[in-house]
């Protein structure tokens, strides 16, 4: 009866301890895939400038610099990219 209990701990332990490591886990794999995610629509925003100041002699790069910086400050950092790319 001991060993029947022994395994029930080890076992409850190990559920508690894979609960933990993954909980532990989740949170930065969200804020990198939040991150990606951002970046992804900030290069989409800038195309989108690219396309719309053509005519005006806008042309911001489309790279993993200026897509994250969009992506993390979103419309004020396009804006700051095209006040850039002006100077």
């Amino acid at each position: 009866m001991g060993t029947e209990m022994g395994v029930f701990l080890t076992f409850g332990g190990m559920l508690i301890l894979i609960f933990l490591f993954g909980r532990a886990l989740l949170v930065p794999l969200k804020i990198i895939l939040k991150l990606i995610l951002s970046s992804v629509i900030g290069a989409i925003l800038i195309v989108v400038i690219n396309i719309a100041g053509a005519g005006f002699g806008i042309a911001v790069p489309v790279n993993v610099i200026t897509a994250v910086t969009v992506g993390v400050l979103g419309i004020p950092g396009a804006v700051m990219l095209v006040v850039l790319a002006l100077l």
